[in-house]
């Protein structure tokens, strides 16, 4: 009895995992067609003023209704989670590469470099990733990149963490023994041996930086020191609309917000499904 009540749980998590994922791509497949496909067939200017539709309800001419001056705020939302994706996706690459090498350099070299570079990595990690983010944006005028080195510089430290764990695992292998024995020297242990068995582990935390990565973005835009007021965003989208708010329109806000939230959970979701299959004892050394 105890044998098929567990056999009916696991099938039940089973069953309940594999709806998450294939909800999961099933978004992640509409938030890409939708930045892409959109905005070409849209045929519209997403800076369009029209002061005679402004704050207009959704409806069959404005599916998400119009903001505050009269713009078409699907298309505006469409074009602000363009951006995000794009500072998401280059901000997690380049965070990744950032913290492969010097997690991979403080695991390969090990001593006191890798008491150094741990020692600097635990510096950085004090500091709030927001607070430092707004401290190099602040240094730039208001633009995509700025914010884009802004959330690469903040989010490296989990995987030169992750990348130097599984260095570390990989130097007590057999096969790096014996590569050590036949003469070959450390960069070509790293390079043959050490990089190609933690590309899996930096791949699987570039994927999970990217909604840290737009959730980054969003927040300082709504700070008002992401990308220039005049530009989509759905960070600027939602700060702007906290006056219609208040006066009872719900809609500035909630498709803005919506696009954030929506998004980034799909991409969490696949992300977590991957996690799971590749390693599922170690689920929690990949969490960022």
């Amino acid at each position: 009895m105890a044998e098929l009540t567990w056999r009916t749980y696991g099938g039940a998590r089973r069953s309940t995992r594999a709806w998450r994922v294939r909800t999961s791509a099933v978004l992640v497949a509409a938030v890409v067609f939708a930045v892409l496909v959109v905005p070409p067939l849209a045929h519209l200017d997403e800076q369009a003023v029209d002061l005679a539709a402004k704050l207009r309800p959704p409806s069959w001419a404005h599916p998400f209704g119009t903001d505050d001056v009269g713009r078409d705020l699907l298309l505006r939302c469409v074009y602000g989670l363009r951006v995000s994706l794009l500072v998401g996706v280059v901000a997690a690459v380049v965070a990744t590469v950032i913290g492969t090498a010097v997690g991979a350099l403080a695991g390969a070299v090990g001593g006191w470099t890798d008491r150094v570079v741990m020692r600097l990595v635990d510096v950085f990690s004090s500091v709030p990733h927001l607070l430092l983010g707004i401290f190099i944006v602040a240094m730039f005028r208001p633009g995509v990149w700025p914010v884009v080195v802004s959330v690469a510089l903040t989010h490296w430290l989990s995987t030169a963490r992750i990348v130097r764990a599984e260095v570390l695992s990989l130097r007590s292998r057999p096969y790096i023994d014996a590569a050590v024995s036949g003469g070959s020297s450390q960069w070509r242990i790293a390079v043959r041996h050490l990089l190609p068995g933690v590309l899996p582990q930096a791949a699987l935390a570039a994927v999970l930086m990217v909604p840290h990565a737009i959730w980054h973005e969003s927040a300082l835009s709504f700070l008002g020191l992401g990308l220039p007021a005049h530009q989509a965003s759905l960070g600027t989208l939602v700060q702007s609309a906290r006056g219609s708010l208040l006066a009872g329109d719900w809609w500035p806000t909630l498709f803005p917000g919506l696009f954030i939230i929506v998004p980034t959970l799909a991409i969490a979701g696949l992300a977590g499904a991957w996690r799971e299959r590749l390693n599922p004892r170690r689920r929690s050394e990949l969490m960022l």
